[in-house]
């Protein structure tokens, strides 16, 4: 790889530009990674481990510094670390669908547009997934590829150069050293897959405040609720001119809806229920998945499954890593380091999440508050399987945007 092409400046996607971004990738590694954790739970281990083993092992990746795995997950004292990125790469059967990223100038290099951390705590189980802007500046530390090579460090770059600098490995480094969290899990997948997982599970419902216009993806939509499939789901999960403020933190937060629909569509059943669907899902993914060498055994994958299956729904929560405007570029954000660490802070504290931020038009989605029935009463008995709140809630600041997967979050469409 040329030092160019390394460290060439890439065309900002944080701002509003008239070039289409590249396609969103968390309906693809999301669905991955929930389908093979759960999955294991419905007997079909002997499945799982043999096209694991074929597509996966012989692929999976060393993690810089990574600890020796405990033959039990539930012996993480404070429970464990997931990296979970998406990349670009131009294949192709797809690359049709990205214009100029694919074919135009800015078509170097493999570049790492989605970024989450999940954090899996341990008493109780609550789930905390992180998502970073690409176009977050940050440091991009000294990492090894997978030749062995080495790669300088570099003071300020966009988050998402860290895969074209030194892959998974050092996409893992980078977002360990931001955010003090040691990462005992990774993984990476292309977008080559979106279509084929959203069909496997029968689409994804997805609600829109207003209708979703926007001629750089070709999404076309009208306001209320929409399954999404194949073509659609890819155009939904790319589309950030359509909703809020055109900018690529509007565009996570739409893509967050996304997942939190997703979670709440596998969790309850109608996925986990479907053994065909969850088998031909998990097929789909795995030919698809760069994982990391701590992640490419099946028994730990089974041991996620029991870790997460049982989580109520009011503890997955979904925020974006707080950042501030960078006055260098106004096309870039820079992290708002007194914000991220009371988050940390939280996290580490198992507290359950609150989040403060009022929606407003600039953000890609607004939250429904949700209709009490006619019928229902003070004295109502709770909802079977609700949990009680907790004496531990932490409100996060307002600068910190999100939601839980027990909200009902709508797109806010840029046609009004």
């Amino acid at each position: 790889m040329s030092e160019y092409t390394r460290r060439r400046r890439t065309i900002a996607r944080h701002g509003q530009l008239h070039t289409p971004g590249p396609v969103g990738q968390l309906l693809k590694f999301l669905a991955i990674g929930l389908a093979v954790v759960l999955v294991s739970g419905f007997g079909v281990g002997a499945y799982i481990l043999y096209d694991f083993s074929s597509t996966v092992s012989a692929n999976a990746v060393d993690l810089e510094g990574d600890a020796p795995v405990p033959p039990d997950i539930g012996e993480y004292k404070d429970g464990f670390n997931l990296v979970l990125t998406g990349v670009d790469t131009c294949e192709d059967d797809y690359k049709q669908y990205f214009g100029d990223r694919c074919t135009g100038g800015d078509s170097e290099g493999t570049l790492n547009d989605v970024n989450l951390l999940v954090h899996v705590s341990k008493d109780p189980r609550r789930i905390t997934v992180v998502s970073f802007p690409r176009d977050l500046m940050i440091p991009i530390p000294e990492c090894t590829d997978d030749d062995g090579n080495v790669h300088s460090a570099m003071s300020k770059r966009p988050l998402n150069v860290a895969y074209t600098d030194g892959g998974l490995n050092c996409v893992v480094k980078t977002i360990s050293e931001l955010t003090g969290q040691e990462v005992q899990f990774a993984a990476s997948v292309t977008f080559g897959g979106v279509i084929e997982i959203t069909n496997s599970i029968g689409g994804v419902d997805v609600c829109l405040a207003n209708p979703i216009r926007d001629r750089y993806t070709g999404l076309d939509m009208t306001a209320g609720t929409h399954t999404v499939k194949g073509i659609e789901a890819l155009q939904f999960l790319r589309t950030r001119h359509g909703v809020g403020d055109g900018s690529d933190l509007g565009r996570i937060g739409n893509q967050q809806q996304y997942m939190s629909s997703l979670a709440r569509k596998m969790i309850s059943g109608e996925v986990l229920g479907n053994v065909p669907v969850m088998l031909k899902l998990a097929n789909t993914g795995l030919n698809n998945l760069e994982a990391s060498t701590s992640l490419a055994d099946p028994m730990k994958i089974v041991q996620i499954a029991l870790a997460v299956r049982e989580v109520p729904f009011e503890d997955i929560v979904f925020v974006q890593y707080p950042t501030g405007a960078d006055y260098e570029d106004p096309n870039k954000v820079v992290p708002n380091y007194d914000a991220a660490d009371q988050l940390w802070a939280a996290i580490e504290a198992n507290a359950q999440l609150q989040i403060t931020h009022q929606n407003n038009s600039n953000d890609g989605v607004v939250v429904e508050e949700p209709t009490a029935p006619a019928e229902e009463t003070p004295t109502a008995e709770p909802t079977p399987g609700a949990t009680a709140t907790p004496e531990n809630v932490v409100a996060l600041p307002d600068s910190i945007k999100g939601n839980s997967a027990a909200q009902q979050t709508c797109s806010n469409g840029n046609v009004r």
